[in-house]
């Protein structure tokens, strides 16, 4: 059974309209279809349907047919209907009953408790299905990974090079600026708390236990979903209008060993450094603010920083970048290799990656936060 679009031909024969139909009379075609249907000429005296051709039929290809029956035969027309297979019959004799059964009901209404259940009810299937098929391009992605690194010759330095750029080097200056203030923003809020206990020391404590375990990697990989991962999308995705990845399998290629692993790799290989320069300029912005606002030196901030700073906090904060780091590029490429074929779907597929990328890494940082209470870290 193939999966050809729903389709429609129509031919006059006298007094005779003669239609063939074929291809998939599914809910997935049902609006061109529809369209089809309703340019029929209404003034016809007999009309044939052919539907030998038919390779799935469901109840909304099997209502269309229905209701075009229904229309000829309201118009004074004889309408027969041949060339159903054996195994779509009972479909179009149960939209039949339905019909006879509930003639009264008005399908301009809609329950709106019924239309609210449904609406969610959808929304639960699409992030089910939008999981399993993450999912699969997460092993294919691990797949072509382990065949490019047993076969080095197929890894793509250029362009790995060409990514770090971008999504390192570049964005340095707003992970920079951005942190900078977040530190300041935390080490005066912290001080507002500790002032009334005269312990304004302790501001240094929460400052760096947050940022180096929390804030840091947070913040910067959230701003990294927003702008690389992003870009990722609408890369691929004006790639994909644009036929070129089409091509690019033409010509033996394939899209995710170049498209999608240079990405992923550069994003492992930046993030942890992003979020070791993000810890550094949100630990100078809280210092700048402590050593202006509070009763402390510089060098007090710098051995308080020392003595609270550990190894442990600061790995706790890095481990966690190279898994942010997988599930921003996974997202932002999957999603560009979704586009369809207009401009309006890249913008969709790009809201989409960056809403997704940054609600997998709320949920990894939380599953972080439980691993590491669970084991006392």
């Amino acid at each position: 059974m193939t999966d050809r679009p729903g389709w429609l031909e129509s031919s006059v024969d006298g007094d005779r309209l003669i239609l063939v139909g074929g291809g998939c009379w599914t809910f997935d075609f049902a609006a061109s279809l529809d369209l089809a249907l309703k340019a029929l000429p209404p003034e016809t005296r007999r009309v044939e349907f052919q539907m030998a051709q038919l390779d799935a039929f469901d109840t909304a290809g099997a209502w269309l047919l229905r209701r075009t029956q229904e229309e000829f035969e309201a118009g004074g027309a004889s309408v027969s209907i041949s060339g159903v297979a054996a195994v779509y019959a009972p479909l179009f004799q149960l939209v039949i009953e339905a019909e006879k059964d509930h003639p009264e009901i008005d399908r301009a209404y809609v329950n709106p408790l019924v239309a609210a259940l449904n609406r969610i009810g959808l929304m639960v299937f699409d992030a089910a299905r939008e999981g399993a098929n993450l999912l699969n391009f997460l092993g294919l992605v691990i797949v072509t990974l382990a065949r490019s690194l047993a076969s080095p010759r197929r890894l793509r330095p250029t362009a790995l090079v060409s990514q770090i750029e971008q999504t390192g080097f570049n964005a340095l200056p707003i992970v920079g600026l951005l942190l900078f203030l977040i530190g300041v923003v935390l080490a005066y809020q912290g001080a507002d708390l500790t002032r009334q206990f005269g312990a304004e020391i302790l501001t240094v404590d929460g400052l760096a236990i947050s940022v180096l375990r929390e804030i840091g990697v947070l913040i910067t990989a959230i701003l990294v979903a927003g702008r690389s991962g992003s870009a990722f999308t609408a890369q691929i995705g004006t790639m994909k209008v644009n036929e070129e990845v089409d091509a690019m399998q033409t010509l033996g290629l394939d899209p995710i060993e170049v498209l999608v692993l240079p990405r992923v790799v550069a994003l492992l290989i930046t993030l942890p450094l992003l979020t070791f320069f993000a810890d550094v300029a949100a630990l100078l912005g809280g210092g700048v603010m402590v050593v202006f606002a509070l009763d402390i030196s510089f060098v007090q901030f710098v051995h308080r920083l020392h003595d609270v700073a550990s190894l442990k906090q600061f790995l706790v904060g890095m481990v966690k970048a190279p898994v942010f780091a997988f599930l921003i590029a996974l997202v932002g490429c999957y999603e560009g290799l979704c586009v369809g074929g207009s401009a309006e779907s890249i913008g969709q597929m790009t809201t989409k990656a960056v809403v997704e990328s940054i609600f997998l890494v709320i949920v990894a940082d939380a599953a972080f936060s439980i691993i590491f209470s669970t084991l006392g870290i």
